[in-house]
């Protein structure tokens, strides 16, 4: 079994450019979803390919944790004010591990600021209906 401790972002003292950042908050769907996200490539590409989706994972985390209106992030019309989504795709240059990144990924992360912490809502494959499952985890 995969643990959701390694998907996650290690944040150090000076992240980005706030240096007194909150701990990054996940919904239970979220940590579900990071699971299975993880499981399925695992399974499906080998201990490599997971290797590289944890660490372009952790790094997406880590960006929006450090900058919610990093570029490419935006607010989706018909979700609730504040949600924004951000396609890790964006952060795969980043993420290489041991020279290689991971060629096509396919999650998008939905997160939310409130009263200062990051709230990672959902982290879902990019062919999913986003709107209704996010709303399902509000």
């Amino acid at each position: 079994m995969l643990s959701l401790t390694d998907a996650r972002p290690k944040l150090e003292k000076n992240c980005g450019k706030n240096s007194d950042l909150m701990p990054i908050r996940y919904f239970p769907a979220a940590r579900q979803d990071i699971e299975n996200a993880l499981t399925w490539s695992g399974e499906n590409f080998g201990a490599a390919a997971l290797e590289r989706y944890k660490a372009l994972l952790a790094v997406a985390l880590k960006e929006i944790h450090a900058n919610p209106n990093l570029l490419h992030s935006y607010e989706e019309q018909g979700l609730q004010e504040g949600i924004r989504l951000y396609h890790i795709r964006h952060s795969r240059k980043r993420a290489a591990v041991e020279g290689e990144i991971v060629g096509n990924p396919r999650h998008i992360i939905a997160f939310m600021v409130k009263n200062g912490d990051t709230l990672i809502v959902r982290v879902l494959h990019d062919r999913m209906e986003i709107t209704p499952r996010i709303e399902e985890s509000l």
